[in-house]
């Protein structure tokens, strides 16, 4: 390593460092360690330009192993983006763009929010696909207009994660060819040495996934990771690059756990500043000679943008339609037209499960919406969720708009997230609603990058039946409208179907589909039911003078909620039925709506087959809750919902009670 690039690395560590140390409270073990690899991508490969963080056609840098955010900011920092040193001063503070780990939206060029393990390595992922099939769809000969790699640094802890091994197998049989992770290889962990948890052979176990893999056992030699990643870029294959490195290099607690996940300390840091070189008197200190560095590689990003720019003109002369289709799909807008051919269902058809409905849509949809692309975790045929006329998408075949994930439904989710947050797309990934369990981290992490990913759940209560209490969601709903920012969408028919998934495509940030597997009547297409389910409710029912009580339902219990209305007419009771298929929709309507559709002045009785727990907003502590608090059970569905107590002449008894109860005004 030459002076120069001695300089910079340390730069970059020490920053890191006195970020830590200012804030007490970080990870400054992975910054010291990881430096150099980092610094190598940045300085002689990363295409970015810090004056246009969002330029398409970017490299894309995910830092999986987010709890070395102090690195990445130092980074973003050193390489030119609105990221000053005041910035790296409020590391860990409030209100600062420096968080403890790195969050999209908060901080110029932080590409993902990562932190929780292994998920950065599978948004990774997802952003190679995105570019794979973008690429095949608008490159022409000498005109490469989307031509970019994903780079990622991995630590222990992301490939000790399970999820790890889900996306690196699917990235290996779809051959990334341009993604290109390095393997901070440090041996260490928070409890301590990893050969007490992690002994495998890293490098083998890629190989078996058909990785181009490669091994620098210096951290610190430039050149050779140089190389490295020089021959990865030329391998057709996602490389992995396993580098040997020292946690908390130059520090009195090198290769410790004692400097994974605590400041030096002040006695610790001037050891480490005097070890390597660098004034033991100077805080957040960028040498002119590293600025002088670092520039060069900001310019070598200026001029590749410049170029790419020129490109585009050339590209826009030549292939004009091509050209606007593919500014649309940057800028994330629908094309025109594209609702106009969504079917209607007509209620003569008999019933039909939601997920039957969701299917028809969805391909009705893709053929307007060129950019929808998506699959399941190896249930398409039960979810519904294959796109008819379109390819699968594969190594041989990047225009594919079929996704098969194979049964890894944590790694989908991830990939569905990076799709999304990569830009251009609007992916959907699908399973069934008890397994929305194995993707809880995924989504929340959607929902804290505000990423607009589709996720289709189907087969969504005890309705299921036979399958049983392993496969029957009772505490997945309510578990999923819990999630902030998550928009849960659970239509009662056919037709609430269709108005959901215009709000699926409309909304930026991420929706839960819920559909049910066993078929439910049609209800008629109204204009209460198109203005209503946008509105996250409606009354679809109400009786000719003041109702009595109101029925909240959502999904298939709407129609179970209309049964009971009608078993409480012979009582002389009236009610008034109400879909409530997106709470988060409702919360979002003025208080004037959301009093016309929940009376103040009658009670109320919800039925939804699923926990109770948050129910009590709507029914107030007055009201009834028809739910289902216990596991399921393996029968024919109907029988498990007459067992569970969704019958509507036993809900009815429930419901004449609380309404003479109120009467009473017990």
């Amino acid at each position: 390593m030459d002076e120069l690039d001695l300089i910079s690395v340390n730069t970059l560590r020490f920053l890191a460092v006195d970020a830590v140390e200012k804030a007490k409270s970080g990870h400054p073990g992975m910054p010291l360690g990881a430096a150099p690899m980092a610094y190598v991508i940045w300085q002689r490969f990363l295409k970015f330009n810090p004056h246009n963080p969002h330029w398409f056609d970017r490299d894309r840098f995910v830092l999986s192993a987010g709890h070395g955010s102090a690195l990445l900011y130092s980074l973003l920092h050193c390489y030119g983006y609105d990221l000053s040193v005041e910035d790296l001063m409020q590391f860990r503070q409030w209100g600062s763009k420096t968080p403890g780990h790195p969050e999209r939206g908060i901080t110029p060029g932080v590409e993902v929010t990562t932190g929780p393990l292994g998920q950065g390595f599978g948004m990774a992922v997802g952003m190679a696909i995105a570019e794979k099939h973008l690429a095949a769809r608008f490159n022409k000969p000498g005109l490469e207009i989307i031509d970019h790699r994903t780079f990622a640094i991995l630590s222990d802890g992301d490939l000790m994660e399970g999820v790890s091994h889900e996306v690196a197998s699917l990235a290996g049989t779809l051959r990334l060819e341009k993604l290109i992770c390095l393997y901070d290889d440090n041996g260490i962990s928070i409890e301590g040495d990893t050969d007490m948890t992690f002994t495998e052979d890293v490098a083998m176990r890629f190989r078996a996934y058909k990785w181009y893999v490669d091994l620098v056992e210096d951290a610190n030699d430039l050149d050779a990771i140089e190389k490295s990643i020089a021959s990865a870029i030329h391998s057709g294959k996602p490389s992995l690059i396993i580098v040997r490195s020292h946690i908390g290099y130059g520090s009195p607690k090198q290769d410790s756990a004692d400097v994974h996940g605590a400041p030096l300390g002040e006695e610790a840091t001037i050891a480490t500043k005097r070890n390597l070189g660098w004034p033991t008197d100077r805080i957040f200190y960028v040498p002119d000679s590293a600025r002088s560095n670092f520039a060069n590689a900001i310019e070598r990003g200026k001029t590749s943008y410049k170029k790419w720019l020129e490109l585009l003109e050339r590209y826009r002369s030549l292939y004009p339609d091509l050209a606007s289709d593919m500014e649309r799909l940057i800028l994330g807008k629908l094309p025109q037209g594209w609702d106009s051919s969504i079917p209607e269902f007509k209620t003569d058809l008999g019933k039909m499960a939601t997920r039957i409905a969701s299917g028809v849509v969805l391909n009705q949809l893709a053929k307007r919406i060129d950019n929808l692309i998506g699959g399941s975790a190896d249930l398409a045929p039960s979810t519904m969720t294959l796109i008819r006329d379109c390819s699968d998408f594969s190594a041989d075949n990047p225009l594919g708009r079929n996704l098969h994930f194979g049964v890894r439904e944590f790694g989908m989710a991830t990939i569905i997230n990076g799709i999304a947050i990569h830009g251009g797309l609007i992916p959907f990934g699908s399973t069934f609603l008890v397994f929305s369990d194995y993707m809880r981290p995924a989504i929340r992490l959607a929902a804290m990058q505000n990423a607009h990913a589709i996720f289709v759940f189907t087969h969504d209560s005890i309705g299921v039946g036979e399958d049983g209490p392993t496969h029957q969601p009772v505490e997945q709903l309510m578990t999923l409208r819990a999630i902030p920012g998550l928009t849960v969408l659970r239509p009662a028919d056919a037709n609430e179907t269709i108005l959901c998934w215009r709000i699926a495509l409309e909304r930026k940030g991420p929706v839960a589909l819920i559909l049910t597997r066993q078929a439910i009547p049609i209800l008629p297409m109204s204009e209460a039911m198109i203005n209503g389910v946008s509105k996250g409710a409606y009354v679809v029912s109400e009786p000719e003078r003041t109702p009595d009580i109101t029925i909240i339902a959502t999904g298939s219990e709407v129609h179970l909620a209309l049964e009971v209305e009608c078993e409480l007419r012979k009582q002389r009771i009236l009610a008034s039925v109400v879909s409530m298929p997106s709470w988060e929709l409702f919360e979002e309507q003025p208080p004037d709506y959301r009093k016309t559709i929940l009376r103040d002045d009658i009670p109320r009785i919800a039925i939804e087959a699923g926990v109770r727990i948050g129910w009590e907003r709507y029914v107030a502590s007055e009201g009834e809750i028809i739910s289902v608090d216990r596991f399921g059970a393996s029968a024919p569905g109907d029988v498990v919902y007459h067992r569970y107590g969704f019958d509507a002449i036993e809900i009815a008894s429930k419901a004449a009670s609380l309404v003479k109860r109120f009467r009473k005004g017990e």
